[in-house]
């Protein structure tokens, strides 16, 4: 005789693929160094930032949405703004309180339009003309420039 066994198919939920959120304008900086004491071993791991989480924190502290305005322009629903937007405060609460270093770097994301970086003056500028080849920086004439990748 053979024994037949049935194994039940467990329902295992996949967590949906995170849809790539709308940058209007690249951050300036790589982050932010604490200066002072000195570092701790629990404190030498920098808090990373992702690009949405930074542009929310943008959009709402400094340049005033609200939350459905910022939700809007970067091309997500006023949830998801809301979760991306908690996450950010936390974590900057986080780097504060104990001490640590911010990184601005990751994430899921598209540029409204192209971007570009300055090797000589470090400027970050857009491509006014979409379509035409930007021979030098906008702001101080250099040909040193390299297109800012959005998938990041």
């Amino acid at each position: 005789m053979f024994s037949i066994f049935v194994v039940n198919k467990c329902s295992f939920s996949m967590p949906r693929n995170i849809m790539p959120r709308k940058i209007l304008n690249p951050p300036v900086i790589k982050g932010f160094k604490p200066y002072g004491l000195e570092l701790s071993e629990s404190s030498s791991e920098p808090v990373v930032l992702l690009f949405e989480e930074y542009e929310a924190l943008r959009l709402c502290d400094y340049d005033g949405y609200n939350h459905n305005q910022a939700s809007i322009a970067m091309n997500v629903s006023r949830p998801t703004f809301t979760r991306i937007y908690a996450s950010v405060r936390k974590k900057i609460a986080s780097a504060f309180v104990e001490g640590r270093q911010i990184s601005i770097e990751g994430g899921k994301i598209y540029f409204d339009s192209s971007w570009y970086h300055c090797e000589s003056c470090s400027c970050y500028f857009n491509d006014q003309e979409i379509g035409e080849t930007i021979p030098q920086c906008a702001l101080c004439g250099s040909a040193y420039i390299s297109k800012v990748d959005a998938e990041l």
